[in-house]
Order: structure tokens, then C-alpha cells, then sequence
């Protein structure tokens, strides 16, 4: 948090509100940063809007440090509206990424005007979040994650290799994955790990975690490493990037034959989870306490997936069409017609 209080580049009542969440709501510094590049898009938009700024300047580039009170007074509810037609139309934002804008801009002005009593009214209460679209979620087959990680390979193959069988294995998340320190691997074959929104979760590791584990601390470099409590470390020795660790998974899917199904690193945590859900037979509530969700209807979409494919695989059986051959039965005379 010490970047938000001391960057002269944000305004003084955002870097209050990015601290009260983080000390005060318990979010997780990477909430914390996702509320921050929203609401400072958010006032770049309306100041450059309003001809604030010169039109000359990208809305990217707009400075915002000398917002006040004053300025927030004036925003109104059209104002989001219109910066939310802004993010569709010109950002090619999906409804998912402009529900997170609509949750920063609430929250902000919830602070200004609950918490610090700044507005007599709230302008954002009525701030809709756009539908979502509800997907099924993208995954890799059984065969498919077999083949993902046959194609390992290279000078860190072993390093490589760990990381796609826990993502397959335990269904972590990225940050999760990237944030694992050696020693949070406990005897008994436990992490514990603090995921979204400061969550804590115990994720127990089977012999195939463990065992790319014990593979991978084999080769793993001593000398001149410069986190030395993290598991996994780029080659310069220090603590795996998120970014190096999403490189090297669109690296190893285009290898497998797997790339341009818009797979992803999440849509591993999403293969984790549809894997045990088929051939684990996990309980429901069991997976969602796994992925570390906090509502059982963002686990259930698991259960719709395999529902979908028992419809398939029914209607793929080669008796699918078959009609029994039955006699034909006589027409039933109509008395009513004779005279």
C-alpha cells in the first residue's frame, strides 16, 4: 500500500479510500489495485469529458491529482453511465470487466458519502451492473491434460512441470500459485493458502503434486536467489511473475496442439475443477470449499458441464432412433358416419 499513499499522481481522497479498503475492508492488495486503475480511469474519463483537460491529452494521460471534493461533488449518475458506454464502445470492455468498474465506483462513493460523510447524498445507489452472461466455463479433458504435460520440455522442465500439475491438480489461482513460499508445504502434504479477497484455505496436495514438487526442489537454484522463501523462481532468481507463469502456459498449450480455444491459466484452475467433479465423485460443496468460492451457485456451473455432456453422450447412442417395429393397428370404424 505504501505505492498508493506516497504516488503525488493520485488524489488525495482516492489514496484514503485504497487504504481504508485494504487496512480497514481486509482486501487483498490485488483487489486493492484493481479498484485503483478502475476509479482513476473512471475521473481521467469524466475531466477529459467535461474539457478539463487539454483535448490533445489521451484519456490515459490525464492528470487527476488535484481532483477534490469539490469535483466529486458535481459526478452524477449519468456520468457513470456515459463512462461505462465509453468502456464497451471504445475499450471493448465485456459485461464482466464493466461489473468490476461498476463494483470500484460504487465502493468509492460509498466511502465518500457513509464513511467520511463527505456527500449528503450517494449518486451511485442506483448504479446497475450490466447482465452477465452466463458461460460454461472452458476446460481441458483428461486426454487433453495428459498431452499438456507430455509437451514439457527445456532447460526449467521441472519447475514447469510443477506448476502445470497443481494448477491441473489443486485448482489454484494464479496469484495464489505465484505467492506459495517453500516452507507454507506442510509434513502432512497441506499449503495453506490466502486466496481472493484474503481467504484463507487449506489445499491438500496428492502424490503427483508431491511428487513434481520433490522433482522440481532437486534442481531448484541455492545460490543467489534473491526471495529465498518462494517456491517458484523465474531465471533471474527471483519470485515467479504472474506474467512469466501465463508465457509459459500459452507456450506449453500452443505446443500440445491446444492454443487459439481461448484456454488460459484460469481455464486450468476451471479443468482442476471439472476433473474431480467427473471422476473424483466430489460433493459439490466439497469443490467449492477446493476452489476457495464463496457462493455455491459460482461452483454449480461445474455440475452443469457434466450434465450437458450426459445429454450428449445419450443422444450419441447409436439406439438413439430406434422405434420398435409394431404392428399396425386396425383404423376404429366411425359409426357416427353411417346413415
Amino acid at each position: 500500500m505504501i505505492k498508493y499513499a506516497n504516488d503525488p499522481m493520485l488524489p488525495e481522497l482516492l489514496k484514503e479510500f485504497l487504504q481504508h479498503i485494504y487496512v480497514v475492508k481486509n482486501k487483498s492488495t490485488l483487489t486493492v489495485e484493481e479498484y485503483c486503475i478502475d476509479i482513476k480511469l473512471f475521473l481521467k474519463f469524466l475531466k477529459h469529458n467535461k474539457g478539463l483537460s487539454s483535448p490533445s491529452v489521451k484519456i490515459e494521460d490525464v492528470d487527476i491529482s488535484d481532483i477534490d471534493i469539490n469535483f466529486l461533488k458535481k459526478i452524477t449518475l449519468m456520468d457513470a453511465y456515459t463512462f461505462l458506454t465509453y468502456c464497451k464502445d471504445k475499450r471493448d470492455n465485456d459485461s464482466a470487466a464493466r461489473a468490476r468498474k461498476v463494483s470500484s465506483i460504487r465502493g468509492f462513493f460509498k466511502y465518500l458519502h457513509i464513511t467520511r460523510k463527505l456527500l449528503d447524498d450517494n449518486p451511485m445507489e442506483q448504479l446497475e451492473t450490466p447482465k452477465l452472461k452466463k458461460s460454461k466455463p472452458k476446460y481441458l479433458t483428461l486426454e487433453e491434460s495428459l498431452k499438456l504435460l507430455e509437451t514439457v520440455d527445456g532447460p526449467y522442465k521441472e519447475r514447469d512441470y510443477c506448476i502445470l500439475v497443481m494448477f491441473l491438480n489443486c485448482g489454484l489461482r494464479l496469484s495464489e500459485l505465484c505467492s506459495i513460499n517453500y516452507n507454507d508445504i506442510r509434513d502432512n502434504g497441506t499449503i495453506y493458502i490466502t486466496g481472493k479477497g484474503n481467504k484463507e484455505r487449506t489445499i491438500y496436495l496428492n502424490q503427483a503434486c508431491l511428487d513434481a514438487i520433490k522433482n522440481y526442489m532437486a534442481v531448484r537454484p541455492v545460490d543467489g536467489v534473491k526471495d529465498k522463501d518462494a517456491l517458484f523462481l523465474s531465471k533471474r532468481l527471483q519470485r515467479i511473475s504472474p506474467k512469466t507463469v501465463q508465457h509459459l502456459v500459452y507456450g506449453y498449450l500452443d505446443k500440445a496442439g491446444l492454443g487459439g480455444r481461448g484456454l488460459s491459466v484460469h481455464k486450468l484452475r476451471h479443468t482442476a475443477a471439472t476433473l474431480m467433479y467427473q471422476y473424483g465423485d466430489v460433493d459439490v460443496l466439497v469443490l467449492k470449499d477446493i476452489l476457495g468460492h464463496e457462493n455455491l451457485g459460482t461452483t454449480e456451473i461445474y455440475t452443469h458441464i457434466v450434465d450437458e455432456q450426459l445429454k450428449k453422450a445419450a443422444e450419441k447412442n447409436p439406439l438413439a432412433n430406434v422405434k420398435q417395429n409394431l404392428p399396425k393397428v386396425p383404423e376404429k370404424k366411425d359409426d357416427s358416419k353411417e346413415d
